[in-house]
């Protein structure tokens, strides 16, 4: 009897493997687009209005440590620099993590957002979390040169 169980244990297990090889990808590839796109539009609107960008800085984020306007060029840097990185895959990991920062700094710096983007904003650290813990997969640059590399 028990070795019935093992081998139906073992044949679930070889499927649930065979799947993650396709899903895991998919996955990471999607948490790496959604986040890149959402960074990025927002730099795009940043740099679309800066007047209205610099006065944000100024008077109601509230960012610790950086005066006002470096952190508004900073910032609005970092939301169009990182997110390609990511969306293509390559130096995935420090691209993450440093949005990952950036996600928790807009977090605390702008209290307003609590109320309403909060759960956006956690969604988004989740996913660049995952990023962080598995890579960019192979669906990637990384990947790609990797094995050109090696």
């Amino acid at each position: 009897m028990s070795r019935v169980i093992n081998n139906m244990l073992a044949s679930y297990d070889n499927w649930v493997n065979t799947l993650q090889m396709g899903v895991v990808p998919l996955l990471l590839l999607f948490c790496r687009l959604w986040v890149a796109w959402v960074f990025f539009n927002s730099g795009l609107t940043k740099i679309a209005s800066w007047d209205s960008t610099l006065f944000l800085f100024e008077y109601e984020y509230q960012v610790p440590i950086l005066p006002w306007e470096l952190a508004a060029y900073l910032g609005t840097g970092a939301e169009l620099a990182l997110p390609v990185f990511l969306a293509i895959g390559l130096m995935t990991r420090p691209m993450a993590a440093m949005l990952f920062v950036f996600n928790i700094f807009a977090v605390v710096s702008y209290p307003a957002l609590w109320e309403k983007g909060f759960y956006d904003h956690q969604l988004w650290g989740l996913m660049l979390f995952i990023v962080c813990v598995w890579g960019a997969g192979s669906l990637s640059l990384d990947k790609l040169l990797r094995d050109k590399l090696v």
